[in-house]
């Protein structure tokens, strides 16, 4: 058995290079995130450095919690290859210890990289991904272009008196504010007979609430409104399973989000499967770790083949991809959302164990 000197020496070698690279992939995002939001605003009148560095700031956090799996994969191949060319891992072995036990601290951390994740990272980046949203359509109200129908998110409601199509630019508060927003009323035979445009729109309780309106009906320009509102029977729960994006809201919200949403008879696809990804991510990143053991514990005096390295690299980003792939199926409510979490997860560990018996126990 590895005392605890041993286990405290070894998870403290994976937390400093993982925080290392954790912080290091953090600074890169947020200069290339800066870098590429600059390029696309500095034209738009207001522009200002302060404003996009915060914006992009804003931004990072969500960012992140996507690179999060691949942090955990490179510094635990990171730590277990310094362990091995320093001989460490020699040492341990000859007094009897066996690549599960030396692997354990490093699992140990990956779990808790994963649940820091999960805990605070996700809620800082919901609460900061919408923030940023919310400054970004402040800064380019009214000085972008109109309403794309290829980009923006559409709804249709119906009501008693008539039907109307809403689309909008921007999606802020979980779906329950839209910004730059048209609506299209429709009469029986589904021609449009009134167009409104608003600077923003709230979602009240039985209603739509504009402001800034701008009106043309028939082809005709009619006076501007400071406010107006639309009848609408749309749910808040509704309107944030349609436009919110499950980034925006913490994981501590979605089992309330998800029961509301299912209690109107709502799927909440996107809602569930993104708590059971976030559910299953402590866990992902283990496998990650195992992933990263089965490529960097050959003895250093045989080479560490910069190809094997490459190829854990390589299984680990084909593992993200997969995740991502199947998740979108879940998103679309083909796949139930506890196979699309944990189902890459679990055959990843299958894989790395399977490898490490192969290896370790003949």
């Amino acid at each position: 058995m590895m005392g605890w000197t041993l286990n405290r020496y070894f998870f403290f070698r994976y937390a400093t290079i993982t925080t290392w690279y954790f912080f290091g992939v953090y600074a890169l995002i947020t200069l290339i995130d800066f870098t590429e939001f600059s390029s696309r605003t500095v034209g738009v009148p207001g522009f200002t450095l302060g404003l996009a560095f915060t914006i992009s700031a804003l931004r990072v956090p969500t960012i992140m919690l996507q690179a999060v799996p691949f942090v955990g994969l490179i510094a635990a191949i990171a730590t277990l290859v310094s362990l091995n060319r320093k001989y460490e891992l020699v040492i341990v072995r000859s007094a009897g210890i066996s690549a599960w036990q030396f692997l354990l601290p490093c699992c140990f951390g990956a779990l808790l990289l994963g649940l820091l994740t999960v805990g605070v990272l996700n809620p800082l980046a919901a609460h900061a991904i919408s923030r940023s949203e919310m400054l970004e359509s402040e800064f380019r109200s009214g000085k972008s272009n109109a309403v794309n129908a290829f980009s923006a998110p559409w709804l249709r409601q119906k009501t008693a008196d008539s039907d109307t199509i809403i689309g909008a630019r921007a999606v802020l508060n979980q779906g329950l504010e839209l910004a730059d927003v048209t609506f299209f009323s429709l009469d029986a035979e589904g021609d449009i007979i009134e167009r409104r445009d608003a600077a923003r729109a709230y979602l009240r309780d039985g209603y739509w609430e504009l402001h800034d309106v701008g009106r043309i009906r028939d082809g005709n320009q009619l006076p501007r409104l400071e406010t107006d509102r639309i009848a609408t029977n749309l749910k808040p729960e509704f309107v944030q399973e349609r436009l919110a994006r499950p980034e925006t809201i913490p994981f501590y919200e979605l089992p309330k989000k998800i029961e509301v949403a299912r209690s109107f008879g709502l799927r909440a696809s996107t809602f569930a499967t993104q708590f059971h990804t976030l559910m299953a991510l402590p866990l992902l990143l283990v496998a990650m770790t195992l992933i990263a053991a089965t490529v960097s514990m050959r003895f250093a005096r045989m080479g560490q083949s910069a190809t094997m390295i490459l190829g854990g690299v390589f299984a680990g980003f084909l593992l993200y991809v997969v995740s991502v792939l199947v998740k979108a199926f879940g998103n679309a409510g083909f796949v139930p959302p506890f196979i699309v979490a944990w189902i890459p997860v679990v055959v990843a560990m299958f894989f790395g164990v399977t490898f490490l018996l192969y290896k370790e126990d003949g």
